[in-house]
């Protein structure tokens, strides 16, 4: 993947749902200091709480790019958006996007780009073929992060252990799986957009054999209860070949979004079926604990709520915006 030119400026086209702008999000979370200012169409009703900028303001600010900040379901780039983007072009931003469909695909932004000598970056996009999965066993530890759907905190938590195993001190590298990862991580692998037969392949290649000690912490996808998805999932699973895994869950969520007719399981039952999953290629794995998004509970709802998964699970419970996962990291260390 070519370079990045930062800092951004953040797309959020005509977004309703905020779960839509996690792209967005995972930027201005994780790499606040890359980004300059958000966009949008007047239809927009999501903001991620960082200043509005026109394109033509924040390139005078210094920004290298816009970022399309929204990960819709299916991936397509609506042709709405088309004039923002050739606005941003116009104003010397390259085209940073993370969607399946190629912003090559449109003629009117390939031509407008050349001429203003600017880049169109489709980062899901890659020329590097993958083999077929191995099952062989890799040297190092590896941390999965699972989940019990789409758009819950998986990416969050496999950064938040990132930087938890650093300051234990461990050697640790957060192994990016879709387009938000990469583009905080500068590399990695846009899973989702490998084909099938290839799916674990590319995820063995992303977290090759390493020294001993060494964790790789690999960043989950889809989930093994999702109707259009659980295929990614199995295949990146059986692929990281993972010693732990992190199960990531909303409690808000009683059924999978957008899919009002598929129920999310109990937590025990997920977990079981995602160490029955991950056992085709590590019998060892173990669960490490539970990543739990709070944001829809009070204080004394998420102490109760925490304790008693906790109790019923018999692992840590954290939350990695509301006190961080540290417990989950010390129970992988072996020093609970």
């Amino acid at each position: 993947m070519p370079e990045l030119r930062k800092p951004y400026l953040l797309y959020l086209g005509d977004a309703q749902y905020p779960t839509d702008a996690k792209t967005a999000c995972g930027l201005r979370d994780w790499c606040r200091t890359d980004v300059v200012g958000e966009w949008s169409l007047p239809a927009a009703t999501v903001s991620v709480g960082v200043p509005r900028l026109s394109p033509a303001d924040a390139a005078a600010q210094g920004a290298g790019s816009l970022v399309i900040g929204i990960a819709s379901v299916g991936g397509k780039l609506p042709d709405a958006w088309v004039p923002d983007l050739l606005a941003a072009i116009e104003s010397g931003l390259d085209i940073v996007s993370g969607m399946h469909t190629r912003l090559t695909s449109f003629p009117a932004l390939v031509q407008a780009a050349a001429a203003r000598g600017v880049r169109l970056v489709d980062v899901r996009h890659s020329d590097q073929t993958f083999p077929a999965g191995t099952g062989a066993k890799r040297t190092g530890m590896r941390i999965a992060t699972v989940g019990t759907d789409c758009a819950l905190g998986k990416k969050y938590s496999a950064l938040a252990l990132t930087n938890a195993l650093h300051a234990r001190g461990q050697k640790a590298t957060f192994r990016a799986t879709g387009q938000t990862g990469i583009m905080i991580a500068g590399s990695g692998v846009a899973i989702d957009a490998v084909v099938a037969d290839f799916i674990a392949g590319a995820a063995e290649t992303l977290s090759p054999d390493n020294d001993p000690d060494h964790y790789d912490v690999i960043e989950g996808q889809g989930a093994l209860f999702h109707p259009a998805y659980a295929g990614v999932t199995l295949g990146l699973l059986h692929g990281s070949q993972p010693d732990w895994i992190v199960l990531c869950h909303d409690p808000s969520r009683k059924t999978i979004e957008y899919r009002p007719d598929f129920p999310i399981p109990p937590l025990g039952e997920a977990a079981k079926h995602y160490l029955q999953a991950a056992r085709i290629t590590n019998r060892a794995v173990r669960l490490a604990g539970v990543s739990i998004n709070s944001s829809s509970l009070s204080d004394t709802e998420w102490d109760e709520y925490r304790d008693v998964v906790s109790r019923e699970l018999g692992v840590p419970v954290c939350d990695p915006l509301r006190g961080g996962l540290d417990p989950i990291v010390s129970r992988v260390l072996g020093v609970e």
